[in-house]
């Protein structure tokens, strides 16, 4: 979790997670469009990262009050892709702020093979930023298409990396110059 005045953070607890409720919920049955009337045990819905994790925690003399389910950007279907070639999935459409969804799903969820998929796929796709960063031209011609797919964690790790970059070729000139 991150720093209470931390926009990234705000923003990942904002990305909805697919839920159903295991209770009866007076009063809440607009979050299913059912305004005035009340959330029906069984219900599905979508809520905030936040508030699942609030009410899933929430342990009732009935049980919990709520079953979390893992988000759409974790889908098997999404997995398969990453253990294939992480570099061809568009993370960003998945979840502008995936790594940072995923470490907080996954404190809810105890996933070994999830957490062994995403540590691979990040590992692979920090050498292929890395290799962007360093090559100016790369990220111009067919590196574009990779570079728009990066989520928020990998675009900072590309800023860093092409920052370093840049003053390293501006200190070896100065260098040069003595």
């Amino acid at each position: 979790m991150g720093s209470y005045y931390d926009i990234d953070a705000i923003l990942t607890d904002a990305q909805k997670l697919p839920c159903t409720f295991e209770l009866d919920v007076p009063g809440l049955g607009y979050i299913d469009g059912n305004v005035g009337g009340d959330l029906k045990k069984g219900t599905r819905a979508s809520l905030p990262l936040w508030l699942c994790e609030l009410l899933a925690v929430q342990r009732l003399s009935s049980g919990p009050a709520l079953n979390l389910d893992l988000p759409a950007s974790l889908a098997p279907r999404v997995l398969n892709a990453l253990k294939a070639d992480p570099r061809t999935v568009d993370l960003r459409a998945l979840a502008p702020h995936f790594y940072g969804l995923a470490a907080r799903a996954l404190d809810l969820f105890e996933e070994e093979e999830i957490v062994d998929i995403l540590t691979e796929t990040f590992r692979n796709r920090a050498a292929e930023i890395a290799d962007h960063a360093h090559n100016p031209r790369g990220a111009l011609g067919e590196g574009a298409e990779f570079l728009r797919g990066l989520d928020e964690t990998e675009r900072q790790l590309f800023r860093s990396a092409h920052d370093s970059s840049k003053a390293m070729r501006t200190w070896m000139g100065e260098l040069k110059k003595k």
